[in-house]
């Protein structure tokens, strides 16, 4: 009987879904049949007294009132196999409508039809929506679980174990959306809730544990338990984190559910669960600006953004736009990235008038005069930069091209034309800097700092580490390998970084140029170092796969110029605080400015007149003095 069943239900449902106007039959149907079962009940199942015109009449009005409602209300979209929430919802509005419509319609009907529709009472039009709607509640629901069990087989045991952790309404919907889902391979076998009041009962048969029953070898190991789904909306509590580490102790994969708003139609499917990023699990604590400040400083100025289609520059104008400035000034030499970024600024914020991208290089003093004579910036972000530390080794001309001369373009500029602030974003690799790129950032610091105390223009510094998920960073390339099946790469097993994300990044910058006065280099908090090799291991963990065994992780040796510990303040450098606990002011040292100008002229006069690399590498060692080579060619030169 039941493979008899199974066949019927795949012929019924397993192939097409039923045409809007199938849909909207039905329900008028069970219209009919809710209006006949409401007068058998009313009748005391007298079929004598329902047989006449008056009821036929009334009848046909109130399946007219239904079908404009249903029409109008759109109630017939829903496929029956994946009736949510909102579906019914749509049909209860739709059915209040159409019941109210007719009883007021039912009262004044006699002014302008020959029709006495007295028999639509209050009390049979009540009972007749409680019919229709526990009619098609019924018929949904049976379409639903039918389609369930002999279709998608969600009852046949799978030899996985699933966990859900939050005994919530979201956990409830992430256990339906796997069990709608004709791919699973795992069972649910459990909830975990921080709630001790909810440990112990049961949701649909299935109960709730604590975490410390469910993470035990020997619970994991007969549940054959493999994967976790957070489906707590809040991802940054201390809860997360840990079960994020248990899930790599027992090499469980980690899935989260999507904000509620990114649920497809207002119903969650299996398919929108997404693995937990490394980002997630670094246990960072975004630190909290006072937005008032940052708002009056943006709000009602023009701003320009160098870099801006970059992984910084492009967060900088998402943020700085939020803020509502008059107008917002993208510069980069980038054209593929700056147009995807003018696309995704315009479908988020619709301010195409405010935004001008402008494509051009830093270093080339007339498009940059063109850039400030025509847009008069009052703020400028100076976030671009050559950052690749081995690609700069070997090209040292063009770091020093980029990244002081360009500066050192704009920073004139920006003094010529009045404006207020200039913030330049800087790395902690131009502290004690053992490679070409992070000596070209210290020396575009001394410059900044330099022309801070020759013009009215503030030039501040913010300072900070390596930025999770920016252009060329560890975290993405670590991705493409797992995803690919490669061997990880890391250059030292004890190589450690400094992390942050793009969005705390972009808040310092903004930060820093609502605090700074001028002459400032902001430092940033960044809490303990991550060492490369853990997460290299956390990732390949996170992907599902074991570290060694099925990926390798590979240690390729220091490349020319990189630090095994990078810092964010020199031996020389002391800080002090600022009104924000997070973010502190370093202590620099002070450069004699009349010196400084000749031998930044000699660095620029080179850099442009076919200097070799060489040559420009002492003269920014002389520049630097605490820049010593490390792992390069360029050793011979200390």
């Amino acid at each position: 009987m039941e493979r008899q069943l199974q066949h019927l239900f795949l012929k019924i449902l397993g192939k097409k879904y039923l045409p809007v106007w199938v849909i909207l039959g039905i329900d008028l149907v069970l219209v009919g049949v809710a209006y006949v079962f409401s007068l058998l009940l009313l009748s005391n199942f007298n079929l004598d007294k329902i047989y006449n015109v008056e009821h036929l009449r009334a009848w046909a009005f109130l399946e007219l009132s239904f079908a404009v409602s249903f029409v109008v209300f759109r109630s017939y979209e829903g496929a029956f196999r994946h009736t949510g929430v909102r579906d019914l919802m749509r049909l209860a509005v739709a059915s209040v409508t159409a019941l109210s419509a007719t009883f007021f319609l039912s009262r004044s009907a006699h002014q302008f039809l020959p029709v006495d529709l007295s028999k639509l009472s209050i009390a049979f039009l009540i009972l007749h929506g409680f019919a229709f709607l526990m009619g098609v509640l019924g018929l949904r629901l049976f379409v639903k679980l039918s389609y369930s069990r002999f279709v998608l087989k969600s009852d046949a045991k799978k030899d996985k174990g699933l966990i859900i952790y939050g005994a919530g309404v979201t956990g409830i919907s992430v256990r339906n959306a796997i069990k709608q889902d004709p791919n699973a391979t795992a069972d649910v076998v459990g909830f975990v809730d921080d709630n001790p009041s909810v440990v112990g009962k049961r949701i649909d048969g299935i109960k709730v544990y604590s975490a410390d029953e469910v993470f035990e070898k020997d619970f994991l190991e007969k549940n054959k338990v493999t994967g976790v789904v957070w489906s707590v909306q809040s991802v940054s509590n201390n809860s997360f984190h840990r079960v994020g580490e248990l899930c790599l102790q027992f090499n469980l994969n980690f899935q989260r559910v999507p904000n509620v708003n990114e649920w497809i139609g207002g119903d969650l499917s299996a398919k929108q669960l997404r693995t937990v990023k490394i980002e997630d699990l670094l246990n960072r604590h975004p630190i909290s600006l006072d937005n008032k400040n940052i708002k009056s400083f943006i709000r009602g100025k023009r701003v320009l953004v160098t870099g801006a289609a970059g992984s910084i520059g492009s967060e900088i104008c998402r943020q700085v736009i939020h803020y509502g400035p008059e107008c917002l000034v993208m510069l980069d030499n980038a054209e593929t990235p700056m147009n995807d970024l003018i696309l995704e600024l315009v479908k988020n914020y619709g301010e195409s008038k405010i935004l001008h991208p402008i494509l051009g290089d830093v270093t080339r003093e007339n498009r940059i005069e063109e850039v400030f004579a025509k847009h008069q910036p009052e703020i400028v972000f100076h976030a671009a930069a050559y950052k690749h530390v081995p690609l700069m080794e070997n090209n040292a001309k063009e770091a020093v091209r980029v990244n002081v001369r360009g500066t050192q373009v704009l920073a004139e500029a920006s003094v010529r034309h009045g404006v207020k602030k200039f913030v330049m974003i800087s790395t902690d690799k131009a502290v004690n800097p053992t490679n070409v790129m992070g000596a070209t950032k210290r020396t575009a610091e001394i410059l900044v700092q330099d022309m801070n105390r020759k013009a009215e223009t503030e030039f501040i510094t913010t300072r900070f580490g390596n930025v999770l998920g920016s252009n060329g960073s560890v975290i993405p390339l670590f991705r493409k390998q797992i995803e690919a099946r490669q061997d990880v790469t890391v250059t030292h097993r004890d190589i450690v970084r400094y992390f942050m994300t793009i969005p705390e990044a972009v808040q310092l910058v903004l930060e820093a140029g609502t605090m700074g006065n001028g002459g400032e280099i902001f430092v940033f908090d960044m809490g303990e170092p991550v060492r490369i090799y853990d997460l290299a291991e956390k990732m390949i963990k996170l992907s599902g796969f074991e570290p060694g065994k099925d990926i390798r992780i590979i240690e390729t040796g220091l490349r020319p110029g990189e630090k095994l510990y990078e810092e964010l303040l020199s031996s020389a450098e002391s800080t002090v605080p600022t009104h924000h606990p997070k973010i502190l002011i370093a202590k620099v040292r002070e450069y004699e400015s009349g010196a400084l100008t000749g031998k930044f002229e000699s660095l620029t006069y080179a850099s442009l007149n076919g200097a070799t690399d060489w040559e420009l590498v002492k003269l920014l060692k002389e520049l630097v003095p605490e820049y010593i080579s490390q792992n390069s060619e360029f050793e011979r030169l200390d």
